[in-house]
Protein backbone atom coordinates (compact mmCIF):
# COMPACT_ATOMS: atom_id res chain seq x y z
CA UNK A 1 0.00 0.00 0.00
CA UNK A 2 1.32 3.51 -0.77
CA UNK A 3 -0.29 6.57 0.97
CA UNK A 4 -2.46 8.77 -1.12
CA UNK A 5 -0.86 12.47 -2.55
CA UNK A 6 -1.89 14.19 0.16
CA UNK A 7 -1.81 11.36 2.86
CA UNK A 8 1.83 11.47 2.18
CA UNK A 9 2.54 15.16 2.17
CA UNK A 10 0.73 15.20 6.00
CA UNK A 11 3.54 12.57 7.10
CA UNK A 12 6.33 14.67 5.88
CA UNK A 13 4.80 17.87 7.01
CA UNK A 14 4.38 16.24 10.39
CA UNK A 15 7.98 15.44 10.69
CA UNK A 16 9.29 18.64 9.42
CA UNK A 17 7.07 19.72 12.37
CA UNK A 18 9.11 17.78 14.70
CA UNK A 19 12.42 18.75 13.55
CA UNK A 20 11.36 22.89 12.34
CA UNK A 21 15.44 24.12 12.19
CA UNK A 22 16.83 21.53 11.34
CA UNK A 23 20.21 22.61 9.83
CA UNK A 24 22.90 20.53 7.80
CA UNK A 25 25.22 18.19 10.33
CA UNK A 26 28.42 18.33 8.06
CA UNK A 27 30.44 21.19 8.61
CA UNK A 28 31.25 23.44 5.79
CA UNK A 29 32.42 27.06 5.06
CA UNK A 30 32.27 27.13 1.32
CA UNK A 31 30.56 25.27 -1.45
CA UNK A 32 34.04 23.54 -2.32
CA UNK A 33 34.08 22.01 1.16
CA UNK A 34 30.32 21.17 1.38
CA UNK A 35 31.10 19.30 -2.10
CA UNK A 36 34.07 17.08 -0.26
CA UNK A 37 32.73 16.65 2.77
CA UNK A 38 29.27 15.09 1.14
CA UNK A 39 31.45 13.37 -1.19
CA UNK A 40 33.05 11.54 2.11
CA UNK A 41 29.91 10.72 3.91
CA UNK A 42 29.20 8.13 1.58
CA UNK A 43 28.84 4.75 3.66
CA UNK A 44 30.01 6.91 6.77
CA UNK A 45 28.93 9.04 9.50
CA UNK A 46 28.55 12.62 9.13
CA UNK A 47 30.26 12.71 12.73
CA UNK A 48 33.31 10.67 11.12
CA UNK A 49 33.41 13.19 8.55
CA UNK A 50 33.44 16.10 10.91
CA UNK A 51 36.74 14.79 12.66
CA UNK A 52 38.94 15.18 9.63
CA UNK A 53 37.32 17.35 7.51
CA UNK A 54 39.08 20.45 9.67
CA UNK A 55 42.88 19.15 9.03
CA UNK A 56 41.60 18.33 5.69
CA UNK A 57 40.13 21.79 4.82
CA UNK A 58 43.00 23.69 6.67
CA UNK A 59 45.85 21.95 4.22
CA UNK A 60 43.74 22.24 1.08
CA UNK A 61 40.91 24.81 1.32
CA UNK A 62 40.59 24.83 -2.51
CA UNK A 63 40.33 23.08 -5.57
CA UNK A 64 43.44 24.72 -6.92
CA UNK A 65 45.66 22.88 -3.41
CA UNK A 66 43.71 19.63 -3.29
CA UNK A 67 44.23 18.89 -7.19
CA UNK A 68 48.22 19.41 -6.14
CA UNK A 69 48.01 16.67 -3.37
CA UNK A 70 48.99 13.34 -4.06
CA UNK A 71 46.19 10.69 -3.82
CA UNK A 72 48.81 9.53 -0.83
CA UNK A 73 48.88 12.85 0.80
CA UNK A 74 45.33 13.18 0.67
CA UNK A 75 44.67 9.37 1.98
CA UNK A 76 46.34 10.79 5.38
CA UNK A 77 43.64 12.70 6.34
CA UNK A 78 40.82 10.91 5.92
CA UNK A 79 42.05 7.54 6.32
CA UNK A 80 39.76 6.92 9.22
CA UNK A 81 36.63 7.03 6.91
CA UNK A 82 35.18 4.09 5.05
CA UNK A 83 36.23 3.94 0.87
CA UNK A 84 39.04 6.02 2.29
CA UNK A 85 41.40 5.18 -1.03
CA UNK A 86 38.73 5.74 -3.47
CA UNK A 87 37.39 8.69 -2.13
CA UNK A 88 40.95 9.91 -2.29
CA UNK A 89 41.25 9.89 -5.92
CA UNK A 90 38.00 10.95 -6.22
CA UNK A 91 39.05 14.18 -4.27
CA UNK A 92 42.14 14.83 -6.48
CA UNK A 93 40.69 14.13 -9.69
CA UNK A 94 37.18 16.41 -8.46
CA UNK A 95 39.37 19.23 -7.82
CA UNK A 96 41.24 19.11 -11.06
CA UNK A 97 38.07 18.67 -12.77
CA UNK A 98 36.77 21.92 -11.03
CA UNK A 99 40.43 23.61 -11.68
CA UNK A 100 40.02 22.88 -15.52
CA UNK A 101 36.63 22.95 -16.14
CA UNK A 102 35.22 25.94 -13.76
CA UNK A 103 38.03 28.17 -12.51
CA UNK A 104 38.29 26.53 -9.37
CA UNK A 105 34.17 27.12 -8.78
CA UNK A 106 31.66 24.77 -8.15
CA UNK A 107 29.04 24.54 -10.88
CA UNK A 108 25.55 24.74 -10.33
CA UNK A 109 23.43 22.47 -12.38
CA UNK A 110 23.10 18.85 -11.20
CA UNK A 111 24.12 17.98 -14.94
CA UNK A 112 27.92 19.82 -14.12
CA UNK A 113 27.91 18.21 -10.71
CA UNK A 114 27.11 14.55 -11.89
CA UNK A 115 30.24 14.73 -14.17
CA UNK A 116 32.64 15.12 -11.65
CA UNK A 117 34.43 12.52 -10.51
CA UNK A 118 32.54 10.74 -6.90
CA UNK A 119 29.18 12.63 -7.33
CA UNK A 120 26.38 10.66 -7.87
CA UNK A 121 22.80 11.96 -7.49
CA UNK A 122 22.09 12.41 -3.99
CA UNK A 123 25.64 14.66 -3.52
CA UNK A 124 24.34 16.63 -6.47
CA UNK A 125 21.29 17.68 -4.67
CA UNK A 126 22.97 18.54 -1.67
CA UNK A 127 25.27 21.00 -2.87
CA UNK A 128 22.06 22.61 -5.19
CA UNK A 129 20.09 22.59 -1.94
CA UNK A 130 22.33 23.28 0.78
CA UNK A 131 25.26 24.91 -0.89
CA UNK A 132 23.07 27.02 -3.59
CA UNK A 133 19.75 27.26 -2.19
CA UNK A 134 18.16 26.04 -6.09
CA UNK A 135 15.12 23.50 -4.84
CA UNK A 136 16.26 19.94 -4.97
CA UNK A 137 15.46 17.00 -2.90
CA UNK A 138 18.52 13.89 -1.74
CA UNK A 139 17.84 11.07 -0.52
CA UNK A 140 19.93 9.35 1.40
CA UNK A 141 19.43 5.89 3.78
CA UNK A 142 17.33 7.73 6.38
CA UNK A 143 14.99 9.35 3.90
CA UNK A 144 14.82 6.20 2.02
CA UNK A 145 14.05 4.25 5.71
CA UNK A 146 11.35 6.76 6.78
CA UNK A 147 9.54 6.60 3.12
CA UNK A 148 9.37 2.96 3.01
CA UNK A 149 8.56 2.66 6.49
CA UNK A 150 5.11 5.02 6.06
CA UNK A 151 4.11 4.46 2.83
CA UNK A 152 5.15 7.36 1.50
CA UNK A 153 6.52 5.22 -1.54
CA UNK A 154 6.91 1.29 -2.43
CA UNK A 155 9.14 -0.83 -0.18
CA UNK A 156 10.31 -1.35 -3.70
CA UNK A 157 10.76 2.39 -4.98
CA UNK A 158 14.28 3.10 -6.18
CA UNK A 159 16.51 6.00 -4.78
CA UNK A 160 14.87 8.41 -7.65
CA UNK A 161 11.42 7.44 -7.58
CA UNK A 162 11.65 8.05 -3.88
CA UNK A 163 12.84 11.33 -5.36
CA UNK A 164 10.32 12.29 -7.81
CA UNK A 165 7.44 11.23 -5.14
CA UNK A 166 8.27 13.34 -2.47
CA UNK A 167 8.92 16.34 -5.02
CA UNK A 168 5.65 15.38 -6.23
CA UNK A 169 3.63 15.80 -2.92
CA UNK A 170 5.87 18.78 -0.87
CA UNK A 171 5.99 22.06 -2.71
CA UNK A 172 9.42 23.25 -3.84
CA UNK A 173 9.79 25.75 -0.99
CA UNK A 174 9.86 22.26 1.17
CA UNK A 175 12.12 20.31 -0.12
CA UNK A 176 15.00 21.15 1.69
CA UNK A 177 13.21 21.03 4.95
CA UNK A 178 11.91 17.65 4.46
CA UNK A 179 15.43 16.44 3.39
CA UNK A 180 17.04 18.10 6.80
CA UNK A 181 13.97 16.75 9.26
CA UNK A 182 14.11 13.56 7.91
CA UNK A 183 17.61 13.01 8.44
CA UNK A 184 17.27 13.86 12.37
CA UNK A 185 13.68 11.74 11.95
CA UNK A 186 15.63 9.03 10.74
CA UNK A 187 18.62 8.77 12.89
CA UNK A 188 16.51 9.70 16.45
CA UNK A 189 13.29 7.93 15.86
CA UNK A 190 12.69 5.78 12.64
CA UNK A 191 16.11 3.11 13.42
CA UNK A 192 16.74 0.60 10.90
CA UNK A 193 16.05 -1.58 13.63
CA UNK A 194 13.24 -1.16 16.50
CA UNK A 195 11.94 1.97 15.13
CA UNK A 196 10.10 4.13 17.31
CA UNK A 197 8.36 6.15 15.28
CA UNK A 198 4.73 4.63 17.39
CA UNK A 199 5.36 7.45 19.88
CA UNK A 200 4.38 9.60 17.29
CA UNK A 201 0.29 8.78 16.59
CA UNK A 202 0.21 12.26 14.14
CA UNK A 203 2.06 10.37 11.81
CA UNK A 204 -0.33 7.36 11.39
CA UNK A 205 -3.75 8.92 12.51
CA UNK A 206 -4.54 10.88 9.44
CA UNK A 207 -7.92 11.91 8.39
Amino acid sequence: MVLSKRKARKVIEEIIALYPDAQPSLHFHTTFELLIAVMLSAQTTDAAVNKVTPALFKAFPTPQEMSQASIKELEGYISRLGLYRNKARFMQICSQQLVDRYQGQVPQTREELEALAGVGRKTANVVLSVGFGIPAFAVDTHVSRICKHHEIVAQTATPLQIEQRVMEVLPRKEWLAAHQAMILFGREVCHPRNPECSQFPQLYHLK
